[in-house]
């Protein structure tokens, strides 16, 4: 079952506004009655379009209007959760509900409840009746293994009694007494507390009860438990009424169970037959106790899903509505934000509402001027809900900022694969995405049943998708495909041997660069896409690598950076805050790019000027020092990219010290001798919908506090603040992008050492053809397991962290 991706549709600019900013919000007032709000609020709810505010604040959660009603949804809800467990006891499948119900109207509601409620009674009464049945069954049994035990136990004791007797006859005729009888009591115990039962009867009857016990076969269950018990029966030989008592209190404190015993052979097999009817009987009574159980589950089974949705729905309906206010005429009061764009379906809600609950009172929408600023909403689909949640994690955008989500989808796999550089992994990783993404629809069937990895991995399949895409993109930059490289359009160097090579596998030799001559070693033309497959075998492939892909950091560093500004100097143009496009875009764009701006201008002005044939290879690192430490020196020819180079590099300096007192003190100079530029933190903008305009004196209520006045001092800690982090994030964020080139050298050395250690170890040895066969298909299979564990599972979740670091 394949699904494709749904993107937005946008008719016009305005709509394709949308995308990049929050949705625009309008603060708005609704008036119901009482007996149509409940249908009212199910109809919001169902459309999702309305964030309600809570005009109850000071009033506790008990003295609220429906805190009857909440109650009653939580006596549903623990009623839900004992039929689950129940469920569970029996493991009964339960079958996975793909359609998310309705919330139920009132009549449908009570219905429920009284249902779910007479449920509850039946299924307590009959584990009431099968626990007191599997009681009696279990005795039964014991008694039964009691009887089965007797026989031996008897036997013994008739010897001990006929040793007894004699030993005792002399002193019972010295005595006068008539002769003793040994007394006995039957009965079955758990075998590990057997020891403990000896030594306790020993010192309670001072060696004068004799102990004898076997063990049960099979374990017994405990009735109120189920749980499965290793028994034994025992028998306890004594004399006197003293000691009988003495003894049946000890089998009570360790949990013995003593059944009646006949001496009689006879009575003993009678016994037994009436215990084993007794037990065909309750086998039977069980087992239909059993199956009308299972029936009456079964029922549950099939709807306990939609009902707890139905019940969570309905209580998060009365905790709403527990949101209102009375008004003096008996309608409920509520407030809360819609989108601009969705008033009108909110309006058809309402009334939608108002005729199913039957009133004559109609719902009244009013549209409210005030200065609050309004929450951020994002409409995400499948496709940006993933990388929504990834900002939304660090921190929600303003109200009408631009949203930096939909530059994610683009940034965040990139940044990944730039890490994650490798077309054979790469194209693992999306194999995995593109499964889950063409079985989207039959996984959401079952996604109730995931657990939490899996699911967390279900819902970012689309990210895993563009990482995988990503990574083979970058791959086929770096040229490295499971550790080796491709010769897709054949290497633009020709190996010359030059006088000291000796033909040997140990023989080195360089590779003149010079694109001319006899015998030249390069083309006139470079590789034409990536780099170059003859530099997977050279001996300075690490330092060439190394050298490429740190310079490679820092570009797409500042790339991103500047980009971040940008999108700031849009956002400020957006809220008409033309102070701040002075104040702060202009001096941070300077700032950032007089000192990494200027760092890459050095890579890409020495990858175009200097070469193999230079007489000087100033080092760029030296060369950034130097701007600060050799401040207006001229520096040496060897230190020098061009001419004149201090004299620029000196320019830039002062611009970016002038650029640090310019974000610190300009604008709060400029607001305080100018109060009339002082911008404020929302300024509301045009009301697209005037369908119900009031100006209420209820919407304005909270307008004051949210709008607090700031001294000039407060504005100078704050610009200095956020000039000092930004000072110093350009040079700490710089090197923080390193990591793409830390990673991307770790993920290929890995890779590369693995290949050298697994699969290179059947190659260079020289066994029969079959064994041989035989080790390449092992060893593939080993290697291929821990590709997969260690380069792609480990090795992409650390990447897919460092992304994640490098955008928040």
């Amino acid at each position: 079952m394949s699904s494709s991706i749904q993107l937005p549709c946008f008719s016009s600019s305005e709509d394709m506004s949308k995308l990049f900013r929050s949705e625009e919000m309008t603060l708005c007032q609704i008036y119901l009655s009482q007996e149509a709000a409940y249908n009212c609020i199910r109809e919001l709810g169902e459309l999702g379009a309305v964030q309600f505010s809570d005009l109850n604040e000071g009033v506790s959660a008990f003295s609220r209007n429906y805190v009857s009603e909440i109650r009653r949804m939580e006596e549903m809800e623990r009623r839900l959760r004992f039929f689950a467990g129940e469920i569970e006891k029996e493991k009964l499948p339960v079958p996975a509900d793909y359609n998310i119900p309705a919330a139920p109207n009132q009549k449908d509601l009570i219905d429920l409840e009284a249902t779910l409620e007479q449920l509850e009674v039946e299924t307590r009464q009959i584990n009431v009746n099968q626990e007191a049945l599997l009681r009696n069954f279990y005795e039964l049994k014991e008694l039964k293994h009691v009887l089965n035990s007797a026989s031996q136990f008897f036997q013994e004791g008739a010897a001990i009694e006929r040793e007894q007797q004699s030993s005792m006859m002399k002193y019972d005729e010295e005595a006068g007494s008539a002769s003793r009888h040994l007394s006995f009591l039957c009965g079955v115990i758990n075998r590990a507390k057997i020891p403990v039962f000896e030594r306790v009867l020993w010192r309670a009857s001072r060696g004068k009860a004799l102990l004898r016990h076997l063990e049960i076969d099979e374990p017994l269950k405990d009735p109120a438990t189920e749980e499965e018990i290793q028994k034994s029966t025992f028998i306890v030989y004594f004399q006197g009424e003293q000691l009988k008592i003495r003894v049946k209190k000890i089998c009570e404190g360790l949990g013995a169970t003593t059944y009646p015993c006949k001496e009689s052979y006879n009575e003993r097999k009678q016994t037994e037959v009436e215990v084993d009817k007794r037990l065909k009987e309750l086998t039977d009574i069980l087992k239909e106790t059993h199956n009308h159980r299972y029936r009456m589950l079964d029922t549950v089974v099939q709807n306990i899903n939609s009902w707890i949705v139905q019940v969570k729905k309905v209580k998060a309906i009365y905790y709403t509505m527990n949101k209102f206010r009375k008004t003096d005429t008996g309608l409920l009061m509520a407030e809360g934000w819609v989108p601009m764009s969705q008033l009108n379906s909110v309006d058809t809600a309402l009334k939608r509402g108002t005729t199913s609950a039957g009133s004559a009172t109609q719902a009244i929408l009013n549209v409210v001027t005030t200065k609050r600023t309004p929450p951020t909403y994002h409409r995400t689909n499948k496709l940006t809900k993933g990388f929504q949640a990834i900002i939304d994690a660090y921190g929600v955008a303003t109200y009408q900022e631009i949203n930096p989500a939909i530059f994610t989808i683009i940034t965040f796999p990139f940044l990944f694969g730039i890490m994650f550089g490798d077309l054979g992994h790469g194209f693992i990783m999306f194999l995995a995405g593109l499964y889950l993404v063409l079985k989207e629809n039959a996984f959401l069937k079952r996604i109730k049943t995931f657990d939490e990895i899996t699911a967390m991995m279900f819902h970012g399949r689309y990210i895993i998708l563009l990482n995988g895409l990503f990574a083979m993109y970058a791959g086929l930059l770096y040229n490295d495909v499971f550790a080796k490289s491709l010769n897709i359009f054949g290497s633009s160097w020709y190996p010359v041997p030059g006088p000291g090579y000796s033909g040997s596998e140990e023989t080195l030799f360089g590779l003149d660069p010079k694109p001319c001559g006899e015998g030249r070693n390069f083309s006139c033309r470079p590789y034409p896409f990536g780099i170059d497959p003859i530099w997977n075998v050279a001996e300075n492939k690490l330092m060439f690598i190394n050298s490429y892909k740190m310079k490679l950091a820092v570009i797409l560093g500042l790339i991103q950076m500047t980009f971040g500004v940008v999108l700031s100097y849009y956002n400020y143009r957006f809220k008409g805050k033309t102070l701040d496009v002075y104040c702060t875009f202009i001096p941070q764009m300077l700032f950032l790019q007089s000192i990494i701006g200027y760092l890459v201008f050095m890579i890409i002005f020495k990858w175009f000027t200097v070469n193999a044939r230079s007489t000087a290879q100033p080092s760029i690192l030296i060369c950034l020092i130097n701007m600060f430490l050799k401040f207006g020196t001229k520096l040496d020819k060897s230190e020098a990219l061009y001419q004149n180079q201090h004299i620029v590099q000196s320019a830039l300096v002062v611009l970016a010290v002038i650029c640090v007192p310019w974000m610190m003190i300009a604008k709060p100079i400029i607001e305080h001798a100018y109060p009339r530029v002082r911008q404020a933190k929302y300024t509301p903008l045009p009301q697209s919908y005037t369908q119900f305009e009031n100006e209420a004196e209820e919407g304005d209520e909270g307008d004051e506090e949210e709008h607090e006045e700031h001294t000039t001092l407060d504005i100078m800690v704050h610009q200095a603040i956020e000039t000092i982090e930004f000072s110093l994030g350009c040079i700490s964020n710089t090197a923080s992008y390193l990591r793409l080139w830390a990673l991307s050298l770790a993920h290929a050395e890995l890779s590369e050492v693995l290949w050298d250690m697994v699969m290179k170890m059947p190659f260079g040895m020289d066994p029969p053809v079959y064994l041989k066969t035989i080790m390449i298909i092992f060893l593939f299979a080993f290697w291929a397991g821990l590709t997969v564990a260690i380069l792609i599972v480990m090795e992409g979740l650390s990447a897919f962290l460092h992304a994640l670091r490098l955008h928040w």
